[in-house]
């Protein structure tokens, strides 16, 4: 018996149509969450970057209650998207604009790509698109599919018209298979946390049934990334065949110095010498043999530069902080942006900030919000290696006794994240990584202890004081009659003196009284 298979190849779109599991689309509560996350950070990555402050409008409405489908709608008021590039902007996959060396919220654009591909498999309906590049005439309207066989947008409708107004961004509605009660908590969490991170944004959001807004609280924005050349212990064996396909005629060392970051011609030459290859060789001439020889000493040379860190973009402590109390509600907030770091070539910084009473309810142990690259990661918490660093601190080093009420917020930003999974809703166990996110949380936790210090120093003077201040009327009742001086000039005499003798005047008394009084209060709230 003879068997006989059959063969075909699947063009890229259509296998991301059948695997949509893998970015994130794999049920229809998940998938709605995931196409509000996808629109919402590719209108971040439109006006951050340019120092525009991001204004974003979420919709989500139903459309058939009877087959689940909702339209979702995002608008925000970036640089827009050229005209001629609005199809393979929604309709190519691999189409983008983050082929560059720098840190994204994305990576390769491909989130978009599979909304409409959801929608597509789900509702069979396109994805309408609006835009307006900044100081555009025109605004351009798209309505788009994508062919998977041939990868290729498909134009349903398209047309132009005066941009009279001069508006600016992008509008994007999308009609999809969802289920807006399972996804709905996940929704809200996801902006709450996305303001944290980015409290620079303006938030409007409406629901089937709810309404949010979260106002813009600061007018700062990080400075945006730069655009840079790959380190060369980052790169792998088919990164390098495509360089040399560029530059054939150069030599060895010319390879080094034009097509990777912080190589100057001595370091070339140093590093060529180290590894015993010919620094005038043209690199069009090299072996494949040679050319994975060449990728392997790049990789195990320790003689280069650091990555640079201006290809990176953290948030940095002062919005971490204004983020953390407008939207947890915190007391105090203690964040820490450590300096860049690398692994495998690739650079990062880890950011960390401890949020600390108030509105946080006590823990047994401490509420974690993670990011990676201003994202935030809302599933698959216990494959972390944020949760296993959290988990694996010692608090009370640090005056924490549980329950307490803490929450950690712990930002990874990096030109390539180490994900978990295909999901990217994890931060894989990197030793470097995880080296920096101890001592980001420990240089937070510092600060942390000096203000619990500092609190319970205050609490005993404040004990001692009001010990000794409830004495002071009878001690000036009975000094007046002995001496005839006045009973009110004496009690005042006398608070002073304990105000000196324990460095606690009757201001930060009546503050601290305040602050426990409200305290007591949100503690019988909890109860009751």
């Amino acid at each position: 018996m003879t068997v006989t298979y059959a063969y075909e190849a699947l063009p890229v779109a259509e296998w991301f149509r059948r695997n949509r599991e893998i970015a994130g689309f794999q049920n229809p509560a998940r998938a709605m969450y995931q196409t509000v996350r996808e629109l919402v950070e590719n209108s971040l990555d439109a006006t951050e970057p340019y120092g525009i402050l991001p204004n974003i409008t979420i919709t989500i409405k139903p459309v058939d209650e009877a087959k689940s489908w909702y339209s979702v709608y995002v608008e925000d008021n970036g640089v827009g998207i050229p005209g001629h590039e609005i199809p393979n902007v929604f309709g190519r996959v691999f189409y983008s604009s983050k082929y560059k060396i720098k840190q994204h919220r994305g990576v390769f654009g491909l989130g978009l790509k599979m909304v409409v591909l959801y929608a597509q498999s789900t509702t069979n309906r396109p994805i309408s698109v609006r835009s307006a590049a900044v100081r555009s005439d025109k605004i351009y309207e798209y309505r788009i599919m994508i062919d998977t066989t041939k990868n290729e947008p498909i134009i349903v409708d398209m047309r132009e018209y005066e941009n009279k107004y001069k508006w600016h961004g992008t509008a994007v509605k999308v009609v999809i298979e969802g289920n807006w009660l399972n996804s709905k908590k996940r929704i809200e969490e996801y902006l709450r946390r996305t303001a944290i991170i980015s409290p620079y944004a303006e938030i409007y959001f409406k629901g089937p049934d709810m309404e949010m807004f979260l106002k813009r609280r600061t007018i700062k924005i990080p400075p945006p990334p730069e655009e840079g050349l790959p380190h060369p212990k980052s790169v792998d064996v088919d990164t390098v065949k495509q360089m040399i396909s560029e530059s054939k005629t150069a030599t060895l060392a010319e390879f080094l110095i034009n097509n990777f970051d912080g190589v100057g011609e001595g370091l070339a030459r140093s590093f060529l010498e180290w590894a015993a290859l010919d620094p005038n060789k043209p690199v069009g001439s090299l072996t494949q043999d040679e050319i994975v020889l060449l990728v392997e000493k790049m990789k195990a040379y320790e003689g280069w530069r650091r990555p640079r860190a201006d290809w990176l973009s953290p948030a940095g402590p002062e919005l971490l902080e204004v983020g953390a109390k407008s939207i947890l509600g915190a007391e105090a907030v203690f964040a820490v942006t450590r300096k860049p770091s690398s692994y495998s070539g690739h650079p990062f910084i880890v950011e960390a900030a401890i949020a600390w009473g108030g509105q946080i309810v006590p823990v047994d142990k401490p509420i974690l919000l993670r990011y990676a690259n201003k994202i935030p990661l809302l599933y698959d918490e216990g494959a972390d290696v944020a949760r296993k660093v959290v988990d694996e601190f010692n608090w009370q080093n640090y005056k924490v006794k549980f329950p307490a009420p803490v929450a950690v917020i712990i930002h990874v930003c990096s030109t390539k994240v180490p994900y978990a999974s295909a999901g990217k809703e994890a931060i894989a166990e990197i030793q470097e990584i995880e080296e920096e996110m101890k001592l980001a949380l420990r240089d937070a936790a510092r600060k942390l202890r000096i203000y619990l210090s500092r609190k319970e120093r205050e609490l005993e003077l404040l004990n001692k004081y009001t010990s000794l201040a409830k004495y002071v009327d009878e001690i000036a009742h009975n000094m007046a009659i002995v001496t005839g001086l006045d009973k009110d000039a004496l009690a005042k005499s006398l608070y002073k003196l304990i105000e000196n003798k324990l460095g606690l005047t009757v201001e930060e008394l009546a503050k601290h009284v305040l602050s426990m009084a409200s305290s007591i209060k949100e503690e019988a709230a909890e109860q009751g």
